[in-house]
């Protein structure tokens, strides 16, 4: 059918371009957070743009849903506003009726936003994790410049060599200030490297100096070496044993139904089922008078739209917290808005209005609107 056809093609094209939009604005705010977070020492500089990347793939969920919402209110309201849905329902044609064209374009989105909210943004959350946690293993030692002084990731050590022998995995004129359980330590050697013992992660110091004392204290203890080996940290990274219910499969916390596992998964799942209802919302909201203007309806579709995702993040914390019922939450949320939705869209199509519904007062045996 022609108008099939076109309104596809409009909803593509106006779907296109916010798209463009949107993912340009996101990657530019989560490069600015992410060189934020670089120059505080959460991640490596080098690793930037691929943070900003696993980033903005994670949010895509959310900016396809945004995206197919605005595009169906846009090109729906121009499409009132220059009359061309009078056509439409001049030949016999009523609103639910578009629906038809909406779903057949809007379903490899629908599609793109269910695998990306249950597959990606696990998978992407947790390379962020692990570049994280992999800079900051490897952060005391690895990241120190010749000639500058470093402060370890816990903020607990000062690291200063001289000269780095990376060729040979070695550094000259090795300095280490330390200050922990109440104690302060000033450590100086000539040489320096790094050795795995059984799993850990050693710096082993030749022919040097220690300097300790107590916090508050006079007295200086000091001792010389010829070999000193101090723990910086494990050689490995495990995110097995402890990890953030973000980077977990969705089958995983599918398997472990605990209160903060369900209110990960009310997230994913509630995204697939925000992109649906965003499409029969952005068609009942999409009516306009053209004699009263549009701007009525955009602001409303505003509102619904950002209405419904806080409370979607809301609803994380609380089915985490156990207030709230994962089914029941889900149910009330997504399922409500669906009937408001179909409501609002039946209301549409039979050109009813709120008033229509109101109970009526009768005078005299003739019905006076109330």
């Amino acid at each position: 059918m022609l108008f099939h056809s076109s309104i596809r093609t409009e909803l593509a094209r106006s779907f296109g371009v916010t798209l463009v939009v949107l993912v340009t604005v996101v990657m530019t705010m989560m490069l600015i957070r992410t060189l934020g977070q670089a120059s505080r020492g959460s991640f490596d500089p080098a690793d930037v743009m691929l943070v900003m990347g696993y980033t903005v793939l994670g949010h895509l969920p959310s900016i396809l849903t945004m995206s197919l919402f605005i595009a169906v209110v846009g090109t729906l309201s121009r499409m009132y506003r220059d009359s061309e849905m009078v056509i439409w329902f001049s030949s016999g044609r009523g609103l639910s009726n578009v629906l038809g064209p909406l779903f057949r374009f809007a379903w490899p989105v629908l599609l793109g936003v269910l695998v990306l909210s249950v597959l990606v943004w696990p998978w992407s959350q947790q390379r962020i994790i692990e570049l994280r946690n992999h800079y900051e293993t490897r952060g005391d030692l690895d990241r120190v410049q010749p000639g500058f002084f470093q402060t370890s990731a816990a903020g607990t050590r000062v690291f200063f060599v001289e000269k780095d022998l990376s060729g040979r995995g070695e550094a000259k004129n090795v300095f280490i200030a330390t200050q922990e359980d109440g104690k302060e330590t000033v450590t100086s050697a000539r040489r320096g490297r790094v050795e795995n013992r059984s799993g850990e992660r050693f710096l082993v110091l030749e022919q040097g100096q220690r300097l300790e004392r107590e916090v508050g204290k006079a007295e200086l203890k000091l001792s010389e070496f010829e070999s000193y080996a101090l723990k910086i940290g494990s050689a490995e990274i495990s995110l097995q044993s402890n990890s953030p219910e973000r980077s977990r499969g969705t089958l995983t916390l599918m398997a472990e139904p605990t209160n903060v596992n369900l209110g990960e998964l009310s997230w994913r799942l509630g995204l697939a089922l925000a992109a649906i209802n965003l499409v029969v919302l952005g068609l009942a909201i999409a009516h306009v008078n053209p004699r009263v203007g549009r701007s009525g309806n955009l602001m409303i579709a505003l509102f619904s739209f950002v209405i419904y995702f806080n409370l979607t993040s809301v609803g994380v914390n609380w089915i985490s917290s156990g207030r709230v019922p994962f089914g029941t939450f889900m149910l009330t949320l997504h399922g409500g808005t669906l009937a408001c939705g179909a409501l609002w869209l039946t209301m549409r199509h039979n050109q009813l209005s709120w008033r229509s519904l109101l109970p009526r007062r009768t005078t005299g045996g003739v019905g006076v609107p109330s």
